[in-house]
């Protein structure tokens, strides 16, 4: 296909519409009033005056992006800037030289947009268009005397480096940093996480350390901005450094590089090294966040170090308030993985009587505890003290009181239980992840949560969802004979 050929859709004021081949050089009959939508990407809409001063960038397309003469109305316009719009163009040829020539004008009387216009125009272009486009757009602009400033190369540097065209990245990170510039924060940031994401962990070390040289004023959260960088990507040894050379330059490490540095290795490294990063966070005086403690708590249940978890959770202080009912409930946890009963009630009264009040999550660990152990007097009483307290049961309550009915095979006793219960109601989830680290899902849980997922079905209750896994616990103990 001619590379200045498009579909293009016009709608004229008339709302005379067709859908045709043209050339950009055949668009003279267009007025002010008309719409032009261009299928390129994404469909994108524009009045034939905003076409007049937005430079038409062709490139190959295929044919099956030929538009769909049934476009809704609601097809998203792409506004520029009032002050880039200009006067509506007097005569055709003046449109015809600024479409064919992807130009703004040719003389400097022609140029109608301004340096801010100037960026908001490269960036509504970089959201549509590819890389290459985009710098043939600011060359075309640059040679008719509009000069980039920081925002416009910061956005080009993305799109070059979100898109994998690494050593254009870094000529206009170079150019950038070089300059009288002051790049932003933000800007730092997805670059980075654009490298990270490319594997390009050299790069991220050689902006921190320009960064920093330069004494932009935000040293350290440029530093924080690295460490979870490396972090996210399991980077430890390079997460380690850069603390270290953080620290060499003056900055402290504050709660967020701390917090961080604990969770990464919690999630990457050993036990020994998770265990090693918190002890060194303690004694830089420290709080350890519900992020860290989340990550750390994940790491003991997955070796199975519930002795250990335990030492942890009252080693942080089990009288903080700051993290909600997480650590006694993790420590409940710790009991109930190992079923140890009489110690799991006697932590949970511990937990009555320092005043913190139980929560979904708590009622449901001992739930799950009570179910698997086959406790019906006490998982009786638990749903009792769940309503008493007004805390309102989730998917996990109603499948503690299936499963463990019917693993006895009491199926016709769930009314018992359930009926003290709205089944009614609609199902939702509100238990603690954690919990299913330890315990898993259970039987019923994994069915209804299947339906909740897979159908388009909006009205589910929790009595349609026990009527439909009770028939199929039905049929699963039925024995068919093929004659």
């Amino acid at each position: 296909m001619d590379r200045v050929l498009k579909w293009i859709w016009i709608r004229t004021r008339e709302e005379k519409c067709h859908c045709l081949p043209y050339r950009l050089t055949s668009l003279h009959g267009l007025r002010s009033g008309d719409m032009v939508v261009i299928k390129g990407k994404s469909v994108r809409q524009r009045s034939a005056r905003e076409l007049i001063s937005f430079p038409l960038a062709s490139t190959r397309r295929h044919r099956r992006w030929q538009l769909n003469p049934c476009i809704p109305a609601s097809v998203p316009v792409l506004l520029l800037p009032s002050s880039s719009l200009g006067p509506p163009s007097p005569a055709a040829p003046g449109f015809l030289r600024c479409v064919e020539d992807h130009r703004i004008g040719r003389s400097p009387n022609d140029r109608i947009l301004s340096n801010k216009d100037f960026a908001a125009l490269v960036k509504a272009v970089i959201l549509n268009e590819e890389p290459d486009i985009v710098f043939q757009l600011v060359n075309e602009l640059k040679s008719k005397g509009f000069k980039p400033g920081c925002d416009v190369l910061s956005s080009l540097m993305l799109c070059y480096a979100k898109n994998g065209f690494f050593m254009q990245a870094q000529a206009l990170w170079g150019e950038i940093i070089n300059s009288s510039f002051e790049p932003r924060i933000e800007v730092i940031w997805d670059l980075m996480k654009a490298y990270a994401q490319m594997g390009q962990f050299d790069e991220i070390t050689r902006i921190v350390h320009e960064t920093t040289l330069r004494n932009f004023g935000f040293g350290p959260e440029v530093y924080s901005m690295a460490v979870s960088c490396f972090g996210e990507a399991g980077q430890l040894r390079l997460m380690e450094e850069g603390v270290k050379k953080m620290v060499s330059r003056g900055f402290k490490v504050n709660s967020v590089i701390g917090n961080a540095y604990v969770k990464y290795y919690s999630i990457y490294g050993s036990l020994e090294d998770m265990e090693a990063a918190y002890e060194r966070l303690k004694k830089s005086r420290i709080l350890i966040e519900k992020g860290a403690i989340r990550a750390m708590a994940s790491a003991y249940i997955k070796q199975r170090q519930f002795y250990k978890f335990g030492e942890f959770l009252r080693d942080v202080g089990l009288g903080r308030r700051n993290v909600g009912n997480l650590l006694w409930n993790l420590l409940l946890l710790s009991y109930a993985a190992n079923f140890k009963m009489k110690s799991l009630q006697r932590e949970f009264l511990g937990m009555l009587d320092a005043g913190f009040s139980p929560d979904i999550s708590t009622f449901n660990i001992r739930a799950l505890a009570f179910s698997r152990m086959s406790m019906f007097w006490d998982l009786h009483l638990s749903i009792q003290h769940m309503k008493y307290k007004c805390v309102i049961p989730d998917l996990v309550t109603y499948g503690c009181i299936v499963d463990a009915y019917l693993e006895r095979r009491l199926a016709r006793n769930i009314s018992f239980e359930l009926g003290k219960l709205d089944v009614e109601a609609t199902p939702i989830m509100l238990t603690d992840p954690l919990v299913f680290e330890v315990f898993g899902k259970g039987d019923f849980h994994s069915s209804s949560e299947a339906l909740l997922k897979s159908t388009r079905q909006r009205d589910w209750t929790y009595s349609k969802l026990l009527a439909i896994y009770l028939k199929k616990q039905y049929r699963r103990n039925q024995i068919f004979w093929n004659y």
